[in-house]
């Protein structure tokens, strides 16, 4: 089916940002975007996706390896012990003895999911254990391999890619195109650099591969 995603501001990134936006997607792909009037009236029966804020290409996460191999993601069964946020360092190290592969898998399938909530789209690799590569591959994220990506941890793990300092163009995959694989963020500020401000954390919806995957409710 035929989706139209739009929001008060679209920035494709390394094109002009467009007011009062949109992003049409069949399939995996994106086949028009521009001013919410054009985009729906070439598509008169697309389903229309409202959403607040800002719609920019999906995130690129460039600590994935540290959070899914050097970091436990607890289950929310184990909050009032653990907390909610990955376990490091120390910490995750008191856990490796006690982890089966079965509560290690869930650990990474948890970590992918956390993710998802901060608009990422793109992993930062390589993945060598089979396990890790697997849950990648299923959860329709791209693992890329980007030269000079940073492989030195500078302080806490953080599911935000916008933590280590980077602007928009830095954070996200690659620009929004007609043709290209749909893998939006939608995130709840007005602009470009309250997004930068306020980080991922604001993120309200994730497109993978032209699919919904996550919605804040």
């Amino acid at each position: 089916m035929l989706t139209v995603h739009a929001a008060p501001l679209v920035l494709p990134v390394g094109a002009a940002a467009v007011a009062q936006g949109a992003v049409a997607v069949e399939g995996d792909r994106i086949v028009a975007l521009g001013p919410y009037d054009e985009v729906v009236a070439a598509h008169p029966t697309a389903r229309v996706r409202t959403w607040p804020g800002v719609i920019t290409p999906g995130l690129r996460q460039w600590h994935g390896l540290w959070l899914l191999t050097r970091c436990y993601h607890p289950d929310p069964r184990e909050a009032d012990a653990l907390g909610d946020q990955p376990l490091w360092g120390e910490a995750f190290e008191r856990l490796v003895g006690e982890m089966d592969a079965t509560r290690r898998a869930g650990s990474v399938r948890r970590g992918l999911q956390q993710m998802l909530r901060y608009g990422t789209t793109h992993l930062a690799g390589r993945f060598h254990d089979p396990a890790v590569r697997t849950a990648v591959a299923r959860s329709g994220m791209t693992e890329v391999s980007v030269v000079g990506a940073p492989g030195i941890l500078v302080g806490e793990p953080s599911l935000d890619p916008f933590v280590e300092g980077y602007d928009l163009p830095g954070s996200v995959h690659g620009p929004l195109t007609v043709g290209g694989r749909a893998d939006l963020a939608v995130f709840d500020v007005p602009d470009e650099a309250a997004l930068c401000a306020a980080g991922a954390g604001r993120c309200v919806a994730t497109v993978l591969g032209g699919r919904l995957v996550h919605r804040r409710r």
